[in-house]
């Protein structure tokens, strides 16, 4: 096999490796019904003048399963820690004692967790489409080497190996997926 043949398979594996950290990252942020750090990676505090990951400003633990607790290094961002949380979005209502803030992740209804299988499998199915989307541009980089002179052998076995990863990250989607919808639905 070719050298260029060989890095667009690589290429195609590598964006497909992306779409599959991007589905985790998006299905971290949903809440299963119990306290995950991950759930506070979206959140951007000001930090004196920079927009800043709320990970870079405080310590996030969860001192059981229905508490998050965020320690700021430094008491003047308990503030800020807090209006970021509830500017963005995430349903939660922080409690700040002055020197820390906790956030109860409240039990989820038959009806939120219904809701949020669907988003899990909306986040999967485009994840599905990312890795979709990856196989076509390999095969048409393939296609473009075929035209200066890429045997049909090499074009066919290619186009193989793209085809089995593709099968291959579709499978692992349907299994993030299907475990995320598990934990969700799970009392």
């Amino acid at each position: 096999m070719t050298e260029d043949v060989e890095f667009i398979i690589d290429e195609s594996k590598e964006s497909m490796d992306k779409a599959i950290s991007h589905l985790e990252v998006e299905l971290g942020t949903l809440r299963a019904g119990k306290a995950n750090p991950r759930m506070l990676e979206t959140v951007m505090v000001d930090y004196y003048g920079t927009l800043t990951p709320i990970s870079q400003v405080a310590n996030i633990g969860t001192p059981d399963a229905k508490t998050i607790a965020i320690q700021p290094w430094e008491k003047t961002m308990v503030e800020p820690i807090e209006r970021a949380i509830i500017n963005s979005n995430l349903g939660f209502a922080p409690m700040n004692n002055g020197e820390m803030i906790r956030i109860n992740i409240p039990a989820l209804t038959e009806e939120r967790r219904i809701t949020l299988v669907k988003q899990v499998h909306a986040e999967g199915e485009n994840a599905k489409i990312s890795v979709r989307s990856s196989r076509k541009d390999a095969n048409d980089d393939i296609k473009k080497l075929e035209k200066d002179g890429l045997s049909e052998d090499e074009v066919k076995t290619a186009v193989e190996i793209i085809q089995k990863q593709t099968d291959e990250y579709g499978e692992k989607v349907e299994q993030i997926v299907k475990a995320k919808e598990e934990d969700i639905m799970k009392i």
